[in-house]
């Protein structure tokens, strides 16, 4: 007989297993002082972005904007 309620619990537990979070750092973790100095004096997310490039790291500045939101 098919257990329904059993079903549901292997899928919510493989599930789990499958949406762990996987972090690795941001290449923008190395500038996390300046980036925050920076954006307090004025500057915005393109002009962080130009500063980095200037750093050889090459970005866009929605990417700058995600990471500050979180680390900012």
């Amino acid at each position: 007989m098919f257990d329904a309620e059993a079903e549901v619990k292997q899928l919510k537990i493989l599930k789990k297993s499958i949406s762990k979070k996987r972090y690795s750092r941001s290449r923008l973790d190395k500038y996390t002082d300046e980036l925050k100095a920076m954006k307090v004096a004025g500057a915005t997310y393109s002009d962080l972005q130009r500063w980095l490039l200037s750093r050889r790291i090459k970005v866009a500045w929605s990417t700058v904007q995600r990471w500050y939101a979180n680390n900012g």
